[in-house]
């Protein structure tokens, strides 16, 4: 793809998803949704492959199915309130449309099956886009919208998403599934504080970015597929692999790290509102991600690749992708604890 049409298409992926955060109308929001969505087709299907063009595929229909549910549901809501307001109060059929419409765009489970399939069909840089820039414009409606739609789902969707997220993870090998999955169970962790406290899902959100952007670009630069390729990283750069280790396990949520802030005062939010089973569970299903990210730590730091050691001084090479997209969103994904206070605040 030409550099221009690439511009244009980017400069439209953002146009869609900043009309959709900026309007308070039903119909503008919807087709900022529409725009976001038809903008990233041709970057899925960049690569002539058949499972570029599967995945583009999977992600229009779902894409569309989910935009016209949003359509159906303000619809609705217009034809018995007379209002096309985002922020008015939603009729009870409109709201339980929307909400499972905002689910299937992010991709929460029970309706999560095309994101990993989407991802894995993609090139690395498409599913960085996919699992960061694609969650703001559904994230920003629930935002708006938080107040009309239904907690005790939002709950239920949220711990399904964790395990869901936790679960599918353990078994897979492609670096890109498994963040899909660790998209999908974060996605769970600020679904179920979205009803309870939007601030730290706004906080959440940020952090989840500022990780995901991390971890994709250290496995951008090393040209990570397989958790086999990651063993390999060490040839490349040794700094690589620290940075890459240490965002892997920050994303895990282990205390020192930045990764912890979300979970610590989502736990502590869930807690305070009585939801102590459900907290315990969601503790649990964290566990269960973090065996994944910690197996990929390991390769990455601790093991040798099986393979001829004749790649042993690739580092001494110019590196062909630059690292300074990676210095910031690393350095605040490793050192941001210290400064909880000052977020809470």
């Amino acid at each position: 793809m030409s550099p221009t049409i690439y511009t244009i298409i980017l400069s439209s992926l953002a146009t869609g998803t900043i009309i959709t955060m900026t309007s308070h109308h039903w119909l503008m929001a919807w087709v900022g949704l529409e725009m976001n969505t038809l903008a990233i087709i041709p970057i899925i299907s960049t690569m002539h492959h058949p499972r570029s063009t599967e995945a583009a595929t999977k992600y229009f229909l779902t894409q569309a199915a989910a935009s016209a549910l949003i359509l159906f549901s303000s619809m609705t809501n217009a034809w018995s309130s007379g209002s096309w307001d985002i922020t008015q109060t939603l009729t009870s059929p409109s709201h339980i449309l929307l909400t499972m419409a905002l689910a299937m765009k992010l991709g929460l489970a029970p309706v999560h099956f095309w994101l990993p399939e989407v991802i894995q069909g993609s090139t690395m840089t498409t599913a960085f886009i996919i699992t960061t820039w694609q969650k703001l414009a559904p994230m920003s409606l629930i935002f708006l919208t938080m107040n009309n739609l239904s907690t005790t789902i939002f709950l239920l969707m949220g711990l399904l998403s964790s395990l869901i997220g936790g679960w599918g993870g353990l078994n897979q090998t492609q670096t890109r599934k498994i963040m899909a999955y660790s998209s999908i169970a974060h996605l769970g962790w600020m679904a179920t504080v979205s009803s309870i406290m939007t601030n730290i899902l706004i906080m959440n959100l940020l952090i989840y970015l500022v990780m995901t952007t991390s971890v994709f670009f250290s496995l951008i630069i090393s040209k990570s597929k397989t958790i086999q390729d990651t063993a390999s990283t060490w040839t490349l750069s040794p700094t690589l692999t620290i940075i890459m280790m240490l965002s892997l396990l920050s994303l895990g949520g282990l205390p020192p790290l930045t990764g912890f802030v979300p979970k610590w005062l989502i736990m502590e939010e869930l807690i305070l509102q009585g939801f102590n089973f459900m907290t315990t569970m969601m503790a649990l299903s964290s566990l269960l991600s973090l065996f994944f990210y910690l197996r990929l730590a390991y390769t990455t730091t601790l093991t040798l690749s099986p393979n001829t050691t004749q790649t042993k001084f690739k580092w001494r090479f110019y590196p062909n992708t630059s690292a300074v997209l990676l210095s910031m969103p690393a350095t605040v994904s490793i050192f941001l604890l210290p400064l909880t206070p000052l977020i809470i605040l």
